[in-house]
């Protein structure tokens, strides 16, 4: 039996008001997630967001633009002349520091989206825990009933707990059996 959670929830009445509770329950697992970031994280995911969108790209066109026109316009003092040497530097060292930005943030993305198969795993093994039970008890009301089920072959399979380590080792052999997949 599942344990109910101590948020009380409304009782669903269809099917649409169970897909929106949950809905909202992944929400809520998303916002705390989101609130319990820590300053790094939340510091990278706005700077590689930032990075990643079209006025970055528009600022550093400008820049540069800038940078190069004031550089070659003739008749002006130039403190970075042709072949650019300081801003060659600058933007070798915004990349440095962008890209370790990007990957904090990337790193963060991996640890929740870890977090979610890691959910989506124990509620798929729970939900073959139920199924395999309720097989096991709708066997027992199909003979009380005097239902005949006895031809049917996969009914004693399916009754059969999975083992996720015995499925892992049999997709580990077809994936060395046939590689290319």
């Amino acid at each position: 039996m599942r344990k109910q959670s101590a948020r009380k929830t409304p009782k669903a009445n269809g099917a649409d008001d169970l897909t929106r509770e949950n809905v909202e329950a992944m929400r809520r697992v998303e916002e705390t997630a989101m609130a319990n970031r820590s300053r790094a994280d939340r510091m990278a995911a706005f700077i590689a967001g930032f990075c990643g969108s079209m006025p970055f790209v528009w600022m550093h066109v400008a820049a540069f633009a800038s940078w190069i026109s004031f550089n070659s316009w003739p008749g002006l003092a130039h403190f970075d002349p042709y072949p650019f040497t300081f801003l060659t530097l600058v933007v070798s060292l915004e990349a440095i520091f962008l890209s370790s930005f990007i990957l904090i943030s990337q790193n963060y993305e991996l640890r929740v989206s870890d977090r979610r198969n890691q959910l989506d795993l124990q509620i798929n093994l729970l939900t073959e825990q139920e199924n395999t039970k309720m097989i096991q008890i709708l066997e027992r009301i199909a003979k009380k009933v005097g239902a005949n089920i006895e031809g049917d072959p996969e009914i004693p399979v399916l009754k059969e707990n999975t083992d996720p380590e015995k499925l892992v080792a049999q997709i580990e052999q077809a994936q060395r059996e046939n590689p290319q997949r």
